[in-house]
This record gives structure tokens, C-alpha cells and sequence, in this order.
């Protein structure tokens, strides 16, 4: 594509004061309406003086930001340009949106976290966001250091990653029909260990999924996580909340033990990337199998800290055995590499194979955490770090709007698109503002290619609100 030369560019003015650039805005914003957002805002935050005044406006104006891909303070601009202030009400200035978060202490924030959970809530009485809930949901938890710059920002520090930043720690929910929404977010400093208030997040958490399930939800809820997060009082907490886990476990002295006693024959080639299948044994030709054997976790603790389970173990070939073995090094840990998971799901329900697909899905954490990065996480914008800390509450509301809102498009590639492409395709299309008898309508690019994902949600969310079980 190259200019025109039929029609060459003559001038470039900013003077339409009837434009929006951010039209998509429209819908998700009376989908926030529609949760309650601005009232549980109001109603939930105490934050005082008149920093604090209207605060159902501001975490709206907040979040409508990072929505339309601010990620930072200034970047809240965006929300004062062209026609945007005849589309709505509350469009701050971003000095007056900084004082707002400046003004927060760590109980503020927990009144924020409130507010975050009861509009995932709210999004999934009125959305498919998590369809099949019912039948069985997924919880993970990780952490993630968050990069920043210079000494001034409170709690930043060398985390495990060695980078100096932030820790942010979240749980996310996933079913078998749904991406994966945020359940549950904190803010840590950056030199914390992982399983540091694991065991308060894990809790707050499966009390919220249990909030948003049916009474008569049959299926279990599993709880799954890395190694890091390997302790009593973690697992206990999910068994204590009637959920399954599925931890990976480091291969200390009882883990090699255990998988030292597993008979060569339980060994079993699974699917994996590149496999070939052969016809002739009916099996996955592939360098990774897996077999499992009985075991109790923190056997070495008291005896009520026991947990009967599985352990399932993967194995891959070491690509240095041969190197090892004229070493003299030719042990069984020599020769492969084992990475193990310690569950209590019964092998009844799903086998060793199945179970090690479903424990590797774990890693979707992490396109959440990248997810967040690309968006509003990607900087932290104060040196207060309470202010940081309701940033990312406000970042984790703007995510699941963003994601609810794409399961309203009716496309299912949408339901499941990163915050990036939706933000693309339904929130930063631009529109023109008309008036007509005292209303307002949007004149939007012509054969834009996601009209009619566009307009299914325009409808969804504008339309008659959808009855809900009382």
C-alpha cells in the first residue's frame, strides 16, 4: 500500500471535535454498568478527602483506560480527547486520577479486591464467560516479577528473577470451555519468596469460585501450581476448600525414591511435539513417557500434615548421557530427566496420561501474566506502592472486561483472543458523533472487518439486561 497520488495529502489538523478513536469503549462500559462497577466502587471504597470523592467515576475512568491501552497515568489523556466527554461522564484529567491512587493505603486496596471479585461475578451472570463452571474449574496461581526503573518506587527489590521490580502474584479460573479470567491478584515486593500469602490467596479464591458456581455444581474444582508453591499449608489450604491439587514437586530425596521404584514396564510414550505414530504397535513413537506411583506427601512432617496421592512422572531422555556415561556417570538420573507432579486426583477419573496433559496446561498462567505485561502491568506507574497495588486490581477488572466482552462478540476466536487483539478489533475503532433529538449515534468506519463481532456485542450490551437467577 502506498500514498495516493491520485489525491495527495495537502494538511493534517486536529480540529473534529466530534471523533472518538475509542468507539468500542461504548459497549464494554455499559457492560461495567451493567456489573455494578461505579456502585460497588461507591459503595466498597472509604478512601478520604476529596481525593477520594466519586469513586465509582474514577475506578471506572480508571479501568476505561487501560481498557483503550493506557499504561500509565498520562496515558489517561486518551480519555479527554475529541467527543469522548459527550459519550460519558467522569473524563478526569490524569493528575486528578493519580491523587486518586496516590491516596490509597494497603486496606483500601482489599476493599478494591472486593470490588474486583463481586464484578467477575457479576460478568458471569451475565455473559458465557465461564461456560461449563458447573461441570469443572481450574485454578492457578504463579507470580511474575514486573520490571521497573530507579530507587524511588516503595517495595522494589531483586526477586528471584534478578530484576529489580514488583512481584505480581494472581490465580486465574479456567474451564474446559473458557479462557482463563483473574480470580485473585496481589501486589508484593519484588524481593519476596513465591509462596509468601499463597496460603490467604489460595483461600480467598476458592471462596470466590465457590460464590460463582451453582448449588448444584457437580464437578470438582483442581487446584494447580509449580513446585514454589509445594508446602502444607498451601495444599492443605485447597483440600481444606474440597479441591484437588496438582503441584509439581522437586526431586528431592523421597521424589527420587519414589520414581526409582517405578517397574520399567509402567513406562508410557505419550503425544507429544513431534511424535509419530506407529501403526504397527498401535503406540506414540516419542522420546517422552510417563508412568505414576503411590505417594504420600510431607511424609517427613507430623502425621496429620500426611496427603495420600499420585505422583506422575514425566521423563525425556538427557541429551549428555552419552557424555555421562564415559564419565561413569550412568545412573537412571543421568540418563533422563524427570519432571514429577504430585496429585490427589483419583485415577479413576482421569489416567496417568491424561493427567499429565492436564497438569502441562498449567503454563497458561503465564500467557495471562504476558497478557497483562502488553497492557496496563506494563509499567507501574507510581512510587507509592499502594498506588501500584490498586493499579493492578484496576489492570485485573479492565482484563476480565475486556475478556467478557469478547465471549458477547459470538465469535469463538474472539472468546478467547489475547487483550491486545481485542483491543484491536473492538475497542479502538474510531467513530464519528451525531446528535438528533436530544440522542446521540455513532457513525463507524464502513466495512471495518469485525462489524458484525462489533455489533453482536453492541446489542448484547445495550440491550434489554438479561434475566438473572435470584
Amino acid at each position: 500500500m502506498q500514498p495516493s497520488h491520485t489525491l495527495p495529502l495537502a494538511s493534517a489538523t486536529f480540529d473534529e471535535p466530534n471523533l472518538v478513536s475509542t468507539a468500542g469503549l461504548v459497549p464494554v462500559m455499559q457492560l461495567a454498568d451493567r456489573v455494578g462497577l461505579a456502585d460497588l466502587a461507591n459503595r466498597h471504597l472509604s478512601v478520604p478527602t476529596d481525593k477520594g470523592s466519586h469513586a465509582g467515576a474514577k475506578v471506572t475512568a480508571l479501568v476505561a483506560g487501560m481498557i483503550a491501552g493506557a499504561d500509565c497515568i498520562d496515558d489517561m489523556a486518551l480519555l479527554r480527547h475529541g467527543a469522548m466527554r459527550k459519550l460519558f461522564d467522569g473524563c478526569y484529567a490524569p493528575s486528578t486520577l493519580g491523587s486518586f491512587l496516590r491516596s490509597f493505603t494497603f486496606g483500601h486496596v482489599r476493599q478494591l479486591d472486593a470490588v474486583a471479585s463481586r464484578v467477575l461475578i457479576g460478568l458471569n451472570q451475565r455473559t458465557p464467560l465461564l461456560a461449563g463452571l458447573d461441570e469443572w474449574a481450574i485454578v492457578d496461581i504463579d507470580d511474575s516479577i514486573i520490571e521497573v526503573h530507579g530507587h524511588a518506587k516503595q517495595g522494589a527489590g531483586f526477586g528471584y528473577s534478578g530484576v529489580r521490580g514488583l512481584n505480581s502474584f494472581i490465580a486465574t479460573l479456567t474451564t474446559e470451555h473458557s479462557a482463563p479470567v483473574i480470580i485473585g491478584q496481589r501486589l508484593r515486593k519484588g524481593a519476596v519468596g513465591s509462596p509468601r500469602g499463597s496460603k490467604r490467596l489460595v483461600a480467598d479464591t476458592l471462596k470466590t469460585v465457590s460464590r460463582m458456581r451453582s448449588t448444584g455444581a457437580v464437578g470438582k474444582v483442581l487446584f494447580r501450581a509449580d513446585s514454589a508453591f509445594m508446602g502444607y499449608p498451601t495444599i492443605s489450604t485447597a483440600l481444606t476448600a474440597g479441591a484437588h491439587v496438582s503441584v509439581t514437586v522437586r526431586l528431592n530425596a523421597d521424589v527420587k525414591r519414589a520414581i526409582s521404584a517405578i517397574d520399567e514396564g509402567s513406562w508410557t510414550p505419550i503425544k507429544y511435539p513431534q511424535a509419530i505414530w506407529d501403526d504397527e504397535t498401535g503406540r506414540w513413537v516419542s522420546k517422552a513417557e510417563v508412568a505414576e506411583i503411590g505417594f504420600t506427601a510431607f511424609a517427613a512432617q507430623r502425621k496429620s500434615h500426611h496427603v495420600p496421592g499420585r505422583l506422575v512422572v514425566r521423563r525425556i531422555p538427557d541429551v549428555n548421557a552419552d557424555k555421562k556415561k564415559l564419565a561413569g556417570q550412568g545412573t537412571l538420573f543421568d540418563v533422563w530427566r524427570f519432571h514429577a507432579f504430585f496429585t490427589t486426583v483419583p485415577d479413576d477419573e482421569l489416567d496417568t496420561v491424561a493427567m499429565d496433559k492436564l497438569h502441562r496446561q498449567h503454563a497458561v498462567i503465564e500467557n495471562v501474566h504476558a497478557d497483562l505485561k502488553n497492557s496496563a502491568l506494563a509499567h507501574m506507574p507510581s512510587g507509592v506502592f499502594s498506588a501500584n497495588a490498586a493499579w493492578l486490581v484496576l489492570a485485573v477488572i479492565a482484563f476480565n472486561l475486556t475478556r467478557a466482552a469478547g465471549t458477547l462478540t459470538g465469535r469463538p476466536s474472539l472468546a478467547k483472543a489475547t487483550t491486545g487483539t481485542l483491543r484491536r478489533t473492538l475497542i479502538n475503532v474510531p467513530a464519528r458523533i451525531a446528535s438528533s433529538a436530544r440522542k446521540l449515534a455513532l457513525h463507524l468506519p464502513q466495512n471495518w472487518p469485525w462489524q458484525h463481532a462489533w455489533d453482536s456485542l453492541y446489542t448484547a450490551a445495550l440491550g434489554p439486561p438479561t434475566a438473572t437467577a435470584s
